[in-house]
């Protein structure tokens, strides 16, 4: 059925199609109200009048040995980032008192890297522990684990894991050389076994076709995870698509991805994580109509709009940013 047809007549029995898919994407700017329509009734359905604030703490950053080319942190940027092997514990204790006391969905670890020595795992697997004893939810981003590994954690107490796919299998030889999509999708595959949530999405803006967000969003809803990030680019200085700069999206191309996620993945957290200020600002109300979930603070090596700032905007928008310590799963 055509675009307009599906909005217009949508019910979450439908299994949205590739075609189907394409045309969402491609919907003329003006039918933008009706499509967002149709997402925020699942969105109102599933997620009630939620915000879900994450904070992100960078715990390793730079030196990474792979090559993706949107990354501060990556083996060929140049960017000027703040590079450490692993942030202190007054660091990491301090943001997870941040969480607790404004009261964020969740406190999102990141490591930069593809592979962790045991020992490194252990070190993390002991500072989840005393995080946990606080009843904190937490999600790390960690690229390739063992399946020893991921036990470790889990043991631990660590909630989620987030392993993004960034785009489609076809596209993503164009942005990393250094491990492959199908990879991705294996470690995705243990890590679910092992009996995480997931975090999986992607990143868009980076040059990627319509074809290809529909082929990573297909991925994604193969994968059912729980969250469901979509990265819009940021620029960074010293990355390859910092200075082979694609062509920049616009706020209702965001929205038609984003839409599309809620459309798939009626249950998930669809969360605008990075590029929420960049391309939302000032229509974070027509955001929140469909999105359950974002970041403040920044992301990883750039900066974001402040926990104080994100909690008035949500709630002079009128929707509720607070959440208590059992609500997490959906």
């Amino acid at each position: 059925m055509n675009a307009e047809t599906l909005i217009s007549n949508y019910t979450e029995e439908h299994i949205i199609d590739r075609g189907e898919m394409l045309e969402i994407l491609a919907l003329s700017d003006d039918k933008l109200p009706q499509l967002v329509a149709a997402a925020e009734k699942l969105r109102r359905k599933y997620k009630g009048n939620k915000i879900h604030i994450q904070l992100l703490t960078n715990a390793r950053s730079g030196n990474c040995s792979q090559d993706c080319a949107y990354c501060a942190q990556s083996c060929r940027s140049t960017a000027e980032i703040e590079k450490y092997s692993r942030v202190s514990d007054e660091r990491l204790y301090w943001d997870d008192e941040i969480v607790r006391g404004n009261g964020l969905a969740r406190h999102c670890i990141g490591l930069s890297g593809i592979r962790f020595s045991d020992e490194e795992i252990a070190d993390l697997a002991d500072r989840i522990r005393v995080m946990k004893k606080n009843g904190t939810h937490i999600c790390c981003s960690i690229g390739f684990l063992t399946e020893k590994q991921a036990r470790m954690l889990r043991d631990a107490g660590l909630d989620r894991i987030n392993h993004n796919l960034n785009s489609g299998r076809e596209f993503y030889p164009k942005i990393c050389s250094t491990h492959t999509y199908e990879q991705r999708l294996e470690n995705l595959r243990m890590l679910k076994e092992v009996g995480f949530e997931l975090c999986c999405g992607g990143i868009i803006g980076m040059g990627e076709t319509d074809s290809d967000i529909a082929d990573m969003l297909t991925d994604v809803r193969g994968i059912s995870p729980e969250s469901v990030p979509i990265n819009f680019l940021l620029h960074i200085k010293g990355t390859r698509l910092g200075e082979n700069t694609p062509p920049r999206l616009t706020a209702e191309k965001c929205l038609k991805v984003l839409c599309l996620a809620r459309l798939m993945l009626p249950k998930a957290d669809i969360r605008c994580a990075a590029g929420r200020e960049v391309y939302f600002k000032g229509r974070e109300d027509l955001l929140f109509r469909v999105v359950d979930s974002i970041f403040a603070e920044g992301y990883l090596t750039e900066s974001g709009q402040g926990i104080k700032d994100t909690i008035a905007l949500i709630e002079g928008l009128g929707y509720d940013a607070s959440i208590d310590g059992t609500e997490e799963k959906n």
